[in-house]
């Protein structure tokens, strides 16, 4: 009789960084790819956000690597339905471990996400030390997270492309009410786009990452 089991072990992560353009406070905003996609790419959709220059940028790719097909190029995902729960768990302790590893005490914490990717950036920001923004793109907000976890985001940009067949306009409508029932302050935008991170996201991504730095004081 054949037995399933899981087992604990040890990977490496792989991650980019790049430091502010001048001193200041720590200000960390933390990327994350979507499906089938790799860091790079994320990283250029948070260099290219108004204002990021002046943050500490890190994009993080998913710990499921695979080959594009048609490329070879190196791509991954986050987790799929097979052990969720420990990946879950294995995704939240890669984040954290790369935050200590670049800014552990950020003064404004900002986490970014495209879609799977805005899934890890919620369950993300929920995890991190004090309260974190979230910059969610393409997808919705994770089922399992209830009203009190919702509640330790300081505030969230939620976007849709009306063109979206993947995050259609009844889920986003019920993300902007769950998160404005647990009495988080949610912007949210429709944009003239499909699935993907358009340039009038990168505007209204600017524009939230500039009230979360006067919000703080810094």
């Amino acid at each position: 009789m054949i037995s399933e089991r899981s087992i604990a072990t040890t990977t490496h992560g792989r991650y980019l960084a790049i430091g502010p353009s001048e001193p200041g406070p720590a200000q960390l905003l933390v990327g994350f790819h979507g499906y089938a996609e790799d860091a790079e790419t994320q990283m250029e959709r948070l260099r290219a956000i108004p204002g990021s220059e002046r943050w500490h940028l890190i994009s993080i790719l998913g710990l499921h690597r695979f080959y594009q097909r048609r490329s070879n190029q190196v791509v991954a995902s986050w987790m799929t339905r097979q052990d969720r729960e420990w990946a879950l768990a294995d995704n939240v302790a890669f984040v954290r471990a790369c935050i200590e590893a670049e800014c552990a005490a950020p003064a404004v914490l900002v986490f970014a996400g495209f879609s799977q990717g805005a899934a890890m950036a919620y369950r993300a920001a929920i995890h991190a030390p004090g309260q974190a923004g979230v910059i969610a793109a393409g997808s919705d907000v994770p089922p399992e997270l209830d009203a009190a976890a919702l509640r330790k985001l300081s505030s969230v940009l939620i976007a849709r492309g009306a063109a979206d067949e993947l995050y259609r306009e009844t889920a986003f409508a019920k993300d902007r009410q769950r998160l404005s029932d647990a009495g988080v302050p949610v912007r949210a935008v429709t944009l003239n786009a499909g699935h993907e991170w358009s340039a009038d996201l990168t505007a209204a991504a600017g524009e939230f990452l500039a009230q979360q730095q006067a919000k703080s004081g810094k």
